[in-house]
């Protein structure tokens, strides 16, 4: 084995692909389709083909939301000046920014090892053409009539972003192609969840093997046995990366704001907070949030925002450089190695990457 500095061995996105990428946006304060009050944590799917499901159509254009049913989050109103949200926060003095153009003349070194990254989600469409090979397991934790299958639509495209099949065939290449997942459905078909399936699914993740959790859902809520489930997976040498959430606020969500879990906002392809995206001194990275092209159920595709596909975006980063990460601290685990990587956005030369 040699070892390789981090700035010279790293990657990134869209040198592997350049399906899942920026666009020119999806939403702006001036739209003629400016949304309806939503929830905090809302999120856009633009989709490029209806599609019919038992849960309400998805859209056009139609805000998701994820919530603990426990916590009730109240409507934020968007008007005209959405865009001016975090516009003055200095985003690159608050966190680093996970951003392609660091990486574009960077490779990886090749290597035969299979990460598994947990989605915690709706489910996934593990018969999307594009997903049907990186399903490896696959548990329902709701009370939906359809089991693991993914009726909302929310957990599909982060699966997209994380692993799709990148098949000249298909229209989208996940950033890690050396990942299979876990398919942990704690949210209904409604995009509600019990604070207790969540816990129940991080718990099952590990058990089951996952190198790296992906949490794309968020409680205003502190809670004991999220917290307690959380460490449990730390302990375990799982990397959990969790959504910051779209409020619009500085005010802490969980788990993302637990320690241990890398809290991810949203930026564009300016680095600039998108609309909602919450921020604040308990957020550890951004990535890139706006205008992300990805899977939808019934082997459909279109584009998504907010901070849950800028959650995935980092957990298919930990993905790919998860096995070329060395326990430098010799505790048997590389997950803290990981989160000082990602969080000091790969600055930090102590660390350094194996390849065989």
């Amino acid at each position: 084995m040699h070892y390789i500095s981090i700035k010279f061995s790293l990657i990134f996105l869209f040198i592997i692909t350049s399906s899942i990428a920026f666009g020119t946006g999806i939403y702006s304060g001036s739209s003629t389709h400016a949304p309806r009050a939503v929830e905090n944590n809302a999120e856009l799917i633009i989709s490029d083909a209806s599609y019919q499901t038992g849960s309400p159509v998805v859209c056009d254009l139609e805000y998701q939301s994820i919530q603990n049913i426990t916590s009730p989050l109240q409507p934020q109103h968007i008007d005209d000046t959405i865009d001016e949200i975090g516009s003055d926060l200095e985003l690159n003095h608050r966190y680093p920014v996970l951003s392609a153009r660091d990486f574009q003349n960077q490779q990886l070194p090749d290597y035969d090892y299979e990460v598994i990254v947990a989605v915690l989600d709706t489910g996934i469409d593990a018969d999307h053409e594009a997903l049907c090979s990186v399903v490896a397991s696959e548990i329902n934790f709701t009370d939906s009539p359809a089991g693991v299958v993914d009726m909302y639509g929310h957990g599909t495209s982060i699966a997209g972003i994380i692993a799709a099949n990148g098949d000249d065939n298909f229209r989208v290449q996940g950033i890690a192609s050396n990942c299979r997942l876990l398919n942990v459905k704690v949210v209904d078909d409604r995009g509600h969840y019990n604070m207790s399936d969540l816990v129940n699914g991080i718990r099952w993740a590990v058990d089951n093997g996952a190198n790296i959790i992906n949490i794309s859902l968020v409680s205003e809520e502190k809670s004991t046995d999220l917290e307690t489930a959380i460490n449990y997976a730390w302990q375990n040498g799982v990397v959990i990366v969790a959504a910051a959430g779209n409020g619009g606020t500085n005010k802490p969500v969980y788990p993302a704001a637990y320690d241990h879990c890398i809290a991810v906002t949203a930026v564009d392809g300016n680095n600039n907070l998108i609309p909602l995206a919450n921020y604040g001194d308990w957020v550890d990275i951004a990535a890139p949030g706006y205008k992300i092209y990805s899977t939808l159920p019934g082997n459909n595709y279109g584009y998504v925002y907010g901070t849950s596909f800028a959650t995935a975006y980092t957990s298919g980063l930990a993905a790919t450089i998860f096995p070329l990460v060395q326990d430098s601290n010799d505790d048997g685990k590389s997950n803290d190695e990981i989160y000082k990587l990602i969080v000091n956005n790969f600055q930090d030369d102590q660390i350094q990457l194996i390849q065989d």
